[in-house]
């Protein structure tokens, strides 16, 4: 377990620290609302961290980290060495209100060994900047009174079972890690936790900053505009609240200390009101006690507390799966109406088309018919030239030739004419004359016959 032995803090115990050149820490844990624990720590210096102190002992300490890692990412960072750890704690030192530091304790000194040559300047993971910064302790030491620090039995810091899986916890067979709030758990029911608060009182490790006025940078009641987020003093400080809701006209604002949201229009608080599951009556949410202020004597607002935030988280968690729902919802009828619109558009598109493409298939054959048709009305064309030509020429040929037996006819027929026209005697002064009309005409009636006999 680890050293209970206690000191005073004005006189820290410097016999062990300078035989072995080891430097004080302060520390402490605990949830400060309820109880803390403060303590020193005697560290070895790691100005030489090729070489391994003299003196060390199976208990080492990882200071500086960072607060947003949980306990459950602790444990699967330092996971291969799980099984040699028997017992961790979370505490906090003094000046890294952004960090926090973990005690470990080994098994044996070979186990302890190989976690600071494994994991000494190693990355806490590949997008963390912060390296891991671990520390042979030679001792730890309470400065205050353990026993005053621990507020009652149901959250002693030296559970006799885990409030997880109920088991006995027992180092020997497994590690036990204790919380920045005292509360101890088997380090496999806590690697299961995946919030960073408290599974028993939901303490978290990583406290919020702190709020101040944007104007007169106090930090006492103050408001908190929920519609853009300035942060006012109210009316009993600078007014600065008010004086921003004359400005803007934001009239709900939130007070910082009761969480409760004030309207400044209706200059009243706005309430909430959920259903009880008990009774399904309408009950206030956030309610906050009158006699807080002046010390409450009357109610157990301490016992309420932790049934209040409980109860707030219950109740968030229900709004924000409402929520969830609602955006899935929403999400998915979205989804099929672009879906359905799509498809019918895209049906709409295929119609056209297919349209387009019956057009241009009949277009297509009409086109082929056309050109068919026009090659053969070129052909019928170009026969019925021809013909006619021949035909011309035929005609041409044929009135050659009877322009031809015309003349030749019209030759004869004058020819007989003047034969006709001589005188007719059988003498004559310087020559004989011959009758040949008769010959003459039935030779010339031979040939036109002859003639028409070849033309035809």
């Amino acid at each position: 377990m680890w050293c209970s032995s206690t000191a005073s803090e004005e006189e820290p115990s410097e016999s062990s620290s300078s035989s072995f050149s080891t430097s004080l820490f302060n520390f402490s844990s605990g949830n400060p609302r309820i109880e803390e624990t403060r303590g020193l720590m005697h560290l070895f210096p790691d100005d030489a961290p090729s070489s391994l102190p003299v003196g060390r002992k199976p208990l080492v300490c990882v200071v500086g980290v960072p607060n947003h890692m949980t306990y459950a990412d602790f444990c699967q960072f330092c996971g291969s060495f799980i099984h040699h750890i028997l017992e961790m704690r979370i505490v906090r030192m003094d000046g890294m209100e952004d960090q926090y530091s973990v005690l470990i304790r080994f098994d044996d000194q070979n186990s302890t060994d190989s976690f600071y040559k494994h994991y000494s300047g190693h990355r806490f993971s590949s997008l963390e900047v912060e390296v891991c910064r671990v520390l042979f302790t030679l001792d730890v030491q309470y400065t205050g009174s353990i026993e005053h620090a621990q507020p009652s039995n149901a959250t002693s810091t030296e559970q006799p079972t885990c409030p997880v899986c109920l088991e006995r916890l027992d180092q020997d067979t497994s590690g036990i890690l204790t919380t920045i709030c005292n509360h101890s758990f088997h380090c496999s029911c806590i690697s299961k936790w995946a919030d960073s608060s408290c599974p028993v009182c939901r303490y978290c490790q990583q406290q919020a900053e702190k709020s101040i006025c944007f104007v007169c940078q106090t930090t006492e009641n103050l408001w908190i505009c929920v519609i853009c987020g300035f942060v006012g003093c109210g009316r009993y400080k600078g007014g600065h609240a008010i004086i921003h809701w004359k400005e803007t006209q934001h009239c709900y604002s939130l007070e910082v200390e009761t969480k409760r949201v004030w309207d400044y229009v209706g200059d009243n608080y706005v309430h909430r009101l959920i259903q009880s599951k008990t009774d399904g009556k309408l009950v206030e949410l956030n309610s906050h006690c009158v006699h807080a202020d002046k010390g409450c004597g009357s109610c157990s607002c301490e016992d309420n507390a932790m049934n209040e935030t409980i109860l707030n988280s219950k109740v968030e968690a229900y709004f924000e799966s409402l929520l969830q729902e609602v955006k899935e919802e929403t999400e998915r009828k979205i989804s099929k109406a672009v879906q359905k619109a799509c498809s019918l558009k895209q049906q709409k598109i295929q119609a056209k088309i297919d349209r387009c493409n019956k057009e241009k298939k009949f277009l297509d054959e009409l086109n082929e018919n056309l050109v068919k048709n026009e090659e053969i009305w070129k052909a019928k064309i170009l026969e019925i030239e021809e013909k006619e030509k021949k035909a011309w020429k035929t005609t041409d040929d044929r009135v050659t030739d009877l322009e031809k037996q015309l003349g030749d006819l019209m030759l004869c027929l004058e020819g007989g004419k003047m034969v006709e026209q001589l005188p007719v005697s059988n003498e004559n002064k310087d020559g004989t004359v011959f009758d040949i009309s008769k010959e003459s005409s039935s030779t010339i009636g031979s040939e036109l016959g002859r003639k028409s006999l070849t033309e035809e």
